[in-house]
């Protein structure tokens, strides 16, 4: 009877088609698994790039503040520290102004430098004292 051929078919074509299906929701699921472990790895990575240039930030710092002192005595690691902090300041200022598609308004007095620099410190001993 063509009537059950047809009716076969059509069965076995959706049995067939419920399988592309399900494969293909399989595949889309690993694919979004995947992608999300690369991003994961991707932002442990990241985090480490920034910690190990923390380091080194420290790292260099300990060294200029450990040189400037051992050439100039009398000199407190903390005026060395607000020394760096100026001139850090002053190469931030040079390169924002360098560039014409930055448009920032500072405070720019040198009073206003020693405000960031207190600001920083208080920051500092907030952050220590909760620890």
């Amino acid at each position: 009877d063509p009537r059950i051929v047809t009716s076969m078919d059509s069965i076995t074509r959706f049995r067939r088609e419920l399988e592309s299906a399900r494969a293909k929701n399989e595949q889309h699921k690993l694919e979004v698994v995947k992608k999300a472990e690369a991003e994961m790895k991707t932002m442990e990575l990241q985090g480490e790039g920034v910690s190990l240039q923390r380091q080194a930030i420290v790292d260099g710092l300990r060294e200029s503040v450990a040189s400037f002192q051992s050439d100039i005595q009398g000199v407190s690691s903390k005026d060395v520290l607000e020394l760096i902090l100026v001139t850090q300041y002053f190469d931030m200022m040079k390169d924002i102004g360098a560039s014409s598609n930055n448009t920032m308004f500072v405070q720019h007095s040198p009073g206003a430098v020693a405000q960031i620099g207190q600001e920083i410190r208080d920051g500092f001993e907030r952050a220590n004292l909760k620890n």
